[in-house]
């Protein structure tokens, strides 16, 4: 299965520059937030194919307009094409702003979606917008990954965690794939494809 990972920036080829043929072969995207409501929802149409979703640090107005005809996965176990996936957006607390959370938050929210994950009987993708801490995350206290997902990660060893939040060219030293154990860790900034019929990939 072919999967569409997109965050943060809207990128041209698939949105100014589009032509048809461009998500061809693409079986399911997941968006890792901060994304216009309308670009997922010009994805989801040009794809004709599912389309999840977590809120990043920015998308207050998912609240109110949430991109139609995509499925939203906020603190949620979702099973789409055979595949589980936890959502678990927003970032770490820094200015109080709509999707900000404490360490002591996201341990909340992650606790209250275990008796879910028992019921499906674990999880294949962890879809976040923030990072886990020490894995393409920074010191600044706005792009600080969670220490909370890292116990998730351990426990449940989904196949992928995916996040955003850091843009890759904020540092030309930035990596976008990590391995932690038997997951592999991937920042979905701008856009990126995985085929989960093939080896995970490596930096």
């Amino acid at each position: 299965m072919k999967i569409l990972l997109v965050s943060d920036h809207e990128e041209p080829y698939l949105w100014d520059y589009y032509r048809p043929g461009h998500l061809s072969g693409v079986d399911l995207i997941l968006s890792a937030g901060d994304l216009k409501a309308s670009y997922l929802e010009f994805l989801v149409t040009m794809a004709n194919r599912p389309l999840v979703y977590v809120r990043g640090n920015h998308d207050g107005l998912y609240e109110t307009h949430p991109p139609e005809g995509c499925d939203c996965a906020e603190d949620k176990l979702l099973k789409v094409r055979g595949l589980r996936i936890l959502g678990l957006g927003g970032s770490g607390w820094y200015s109080g702003g709509s999707n900000q959370y404490t360490e002591r938050q996201m341990r909340r929210r992650i606790r209250r979606l275990y008796w879910k994950i028992k019921w499906a009987g674990g999880v294949d993708i962890i879809l976040a917008h923030a990072p886990a801490r020490g894995y393409g995350d920074d010191e600044t206290p706005a792009h600080r990954g969670f220490e909370a997902f890292l116990p998730l990660i351990d426990k449940l060893q989904p196949r992928y965690f995916v996040h955003g939040h850091v843009h890759l060219n904020y540092n030309n030293q930035s990596q976008r794939v990590y391995q932690r154990g038997s997951t592999t860790i991937i920042n979905a900034y701008g856009r990126y494809m995985i085929d989960t019929e093939e080896e995970p990939p490596r930096n």
